[in-house]
């Protein structure tokens, strides 16, 4: 600890960074009172010094050489708010081996490299805490890693994608398409102007890979989590879901059974009733089954400056706590490697297909011989849409459970059969 206080180092000055430099100015005695001591903004490290920014800093107080913050004997908590894998990887492990307490928001820092990063801060004494890498402002690291310690995860579920969830409430409320509703998104702000991140599903990946490996306790990589993005819904689906009693959400799923974990990202059917169909807009949940808590639902503000920034001052807060009591930190979480990870074919759920065929007799017939041959059983068919001038029909399919490796032959034979135009969609059924 510094002389007088505890000194805060920030690594970036973006959005989150801009608002965690104003909490801490602006929460001064708050934050006093609640450490003992204060916690003071030592330095900031940005690309560009001259840019305008909202806070005003003190003279001397931004630098654009990482040594001035990571070297620097005033700071105690290196914050690390740059985003991206480098240089922000290379800044935490120089943190870390100079002794210095780490705080980041840095979901793919995490995710590809939290386990050599949690090793090392627990080989070199020191604390990592990244609740904002997950969820932004809603409290699900944490728990996972004190309040669950004593708990087996079986299950995690969640809506972990703010962008996503935000366009498809709106194509279920007002009834639009995928790209009509994602320029609207931009408009707002809530989406960039490269959304590949958000809509393809990689953000959640990421999120979902430090999830998994905290709840299980067993690495997950990002490349381990199967991923499909959202942008062959349309409207069409979300009026089929809505009168079979469904929703459409992009979740992230990772579970666990005695053959290894399956992490998987995709847009699925969740039940209408169920709680985190009722999740909305930009929010995130998360529900994650336990064996001792049972099921806990995990709700709020999942982006943004400032519910982000209220994850990363209650980790500095945190941090700032433990250095003012001393003593050792509590030891970072250890991560093992021995675990498989389940290929996406040995899923095993319900699905939806949605097709145009030939609008003519035996048409069903054969549709129907293909499943059957796949040993796939169906639950109901739906005929709601036909086009005259062209003699096609679009059918939507419930089915009963079947493996995804069956799944993924029917279509390809559906696809194949002369009677089917297109085989339109295939979505999962999600039901746990």
């Amino acid at each position: 600890m510094s002389k007088v206080g505890i000194g805060i180092g920030l690594l970036g000055m973006g959005v989150v960074g801009g608002g965690t430099a104003s909490a801490l100015s602006q929460k001064r005695d708050h934050l006093a009172d609640l450490v003992g001591c204060p916690v003071e903004l030592r330095g900031v490290l940005v690309r560009d010094v001259g840019k305008r920014r909202a806070i005003r800093l003190a003279e001397g107080m931004i630098t654009t050489c990482a040594d001035d913050i990571l070297l620097s004997p005033d700071v105690d908590v290196v914050v690390e708010l740059m985003g991206g894998q480098e240089p922000a990887f290379e800044y935490v492990m120089r943190a870390i081996s100079l002794g210095k307490h780490v705080v980041t928001a840095n979901k793919e820092v995490m995710a590809r490299s939290g386990p050599e990063i949690l090793d090392a801060a627990r080989k070199a004494g020191v604390r990592v805490l990244f609740e904002a890498a997950v969820a932004g402002g809603t409290p699900i690291i944490a728990p996972v890693m004190r309040d669950l310690a004593a708990n087996e995860v079986i299950s995690i579920h969640g809506i972990i994608n703010g962008t996503t969830n935000y366009i498809l409430t709106r194509m279920e409320q007002d009834g639009a398409d995928f790209g009509d509703t994602l320029e609207e998104a931009q408009r707002l702000g809530y989406a960039e102007a490269d959304p590949t991140n958000d809509i393809e599903g990689i953000d959640a990946a990421y999120k979902l890979a430090i999830l998994a490996t905290l709840g299980f306790r067993s690495r997950i990589r990002e490349e381990d989590v199967y991923r499909e993005g959202i942008t062959r819904l349309t409207a069409r689906d979300f009026q089929y879901a809505r009168e079979l009693g469904y929703t459409v959400k992009l979740l992230g799923i990772a579970t666990a059974d005695v053959d290894g974990v399956q992490v998987r990202v995709h847009p699925a059917f969740v039940s209408a009733d169920t709680m985190i169909a009722k999740v909305d807009g930009v929010l995130n949940a998360v529900e994650i089954q336990t064996d001792l808590a049972g099921k806990l639902l995990f709700h709020g503000a999942g982006a943004g400056s400032m519910p982000t920034s209220s994850a990363v001052i209650a980790d500095i807060v945190e941090i700032a706590r433990s250095l003012r009591g001393g003593g050792a930190p509590p030891p970072m979480p250890r991560i093992s490697g021995d675990v498989r990870v389940k290929p996406m074919s040995e899923l095993h759920t319900k699905y939806y297909v949605r097709l145009t065929a030939a609008d003519h007799p035996g048409v069903l017939a054969q549709i129907a011989n293909v499943f059957a041959q796949c040993s796939i059983s169906i639950v109901s068919a739906l005929q709601k849409w036909r086009d005259d001038d062209n003699k096609l029909a679009e059918i939507v399919f419930m089915l009963h459970p079947s493996s995804e490796r069956a799944m993924q032959r029917a279509v390809r034979q559906l696809a194949a059969l002369e009677v089917v135009d297109e085989v339109s969609n295939m979505v999962r059924v999600e039901e746990w």
